[in-house]
């Protein structure tokens, strides 16, 4: 929106022909999502705290979370208000990466605020039914993955792409639709499995943010991504203002969200945010490079399915507790000292992932 305003003005004084840059509005993206949390915080926690809008704790959860019944929720609220206004403030906003991946993080929003307000507003614990909310995931998944496949102006928007291999592609056809499917919708639910504990899904997400960012500026520059070997996709450079703004939305949000915790960002924070780092990767065709930066997110979910599978097969459990980060809490883990290892090891496996742009 302010791009199209510097753009009015560049004949008057060529100083705002530094908003065509990049690299400044992403920054300027991630201060102003980041100055909007810090505004809106405070208040936001004062009126869910008022309105009683307070997390439930498991019955059958480690110990050390009874504590925590009560804490306001729904503050992934504050996320969403953050990334949209900075987005559309800093984007340009005639760019189809710019509306696919808005339009997919907020409707992802919308399903976990509704589970999330059935939680809590009307007491159904079970929120909104497992059933209704892969539905509503799958719709919006498969809408935004169709809308790409046709709209796609080049072979490489739809190609797979390996990493570490320079011309290593694969033609997947209609098998790109069924993979972005599964990428949006397995990372939104992979987030949501992870935010369990204070700041355990926030810290990773922003520094994905930042690594998947990296990407998607070099893969907008026809320069940078000829000579590192990525594809080139025209016009996908400017997605680095929406992952500007999710940095910044998302350190906002840990100020109040670290251990322990003023507010959790619950079901309308994590999902969208999952989905947002899902559509993200499919946009810059670099989903295996989400597999490899967000392993903490793969790893908690693969605990879950192993502990399910294993318990209907032999009735015994692999870890103490699911998501594994419960697992370490019942060890004897602090909370904190989880949460950090978590965030230590992401950071590793985010270097690896762009280490990959010179292992080509």
């Amino acid at each position: 929106m302010l791009l199209y305003l510097a753009d009015f003005l560049m004949p008057l004084d060529s100083s705002f022909r530094v908003f065509q840059y990049l690299t400044f509005r992403a920054i300027l993206g991630a201060l102003t999502a980041l100055i909007i949390s810090f505004m809106i915080g405070p208040w936001m926690i004062r009126k869910l705290t008022d309105d009683k809008i307070g997390q439930s704790i498991r019955e059958d959860g480690p110990e050390t979370h009874f504590k925590k019944s009560g804490t306001p929720t729904m503050g992934g609220t504050l996320i969403l208000v953050a990334i949209t206004v900075s987005t559309l403030l800093w984007a340009d906003l005639g760019n189809r990466y710019v509306w696919v991946i808005l339009l997919v993080t907020v409707s992802f929003g919308v399903i976990g605020f509704i589970d999330d307000y059935k939680k809590v507003m009307l007491g159904n614990s079970d929120g909104l039914s497992a059933r209704m909310k892969y539905l509503f995931q799958s719709l919006i998944s498969l809408s935004a993955s169709v809308f790409l496949y046709h709209s796609a102006k080049l072979p490489i928007e739809t190609q797979l792409i390996v990493p570490f291999f320079k011309d290593v592609v694969f033609d997947i056809g209609w098998g790109y639709i069924i993979l972005s499917y599964f990428v949006i919708v397995g990372t939104s639910n992979a987030v949501n499995l992870t935010d369990g504990l204070d700041g355990l899904a926030i810290m990773p997400t922003v520094m994905i943010a930042v690594g998947m960012g990296i990407f998607a500026y070099l893969s907008g520059h026809i320069n940078f991504a000829e000579y590192l070997g990525i594809p080139y996709l025209p016009n996908s450079g400017e997605l680095i203002i929406f992952c500007g703004a999710l940095v910044g939305s998302g350190l906002g949000f840990l100020w109040f969200n670290t251990y322990p915790a003023m507010v959790f960002m619950g079901d309308v924070g994590s999902l969208a945010l999952g989905a947002g780092l899902g559509v993200l990767a499919v946009l810059i065709r670099q989903e295996l490079i989400l597999f490899i930066m967000g392993g903490i997110f793969v790893v908690e979910t693969l605990s879950v399915i192993i502990q399910v599978g294993y318990f209907k097969l032999s009735g015994k459990r692999v870890f103490k507790m699911a998501p594994i980060h419960h697992h370490f809490e019942l060890k004897g883990w602090p909370e904190p000292r989880i949460i950090v290892r978590f965030w230590i090891i992401t950071f590793i496996l985010v270097l690896l992932g762009l280490a990959t742009l010179k292992l080509r």
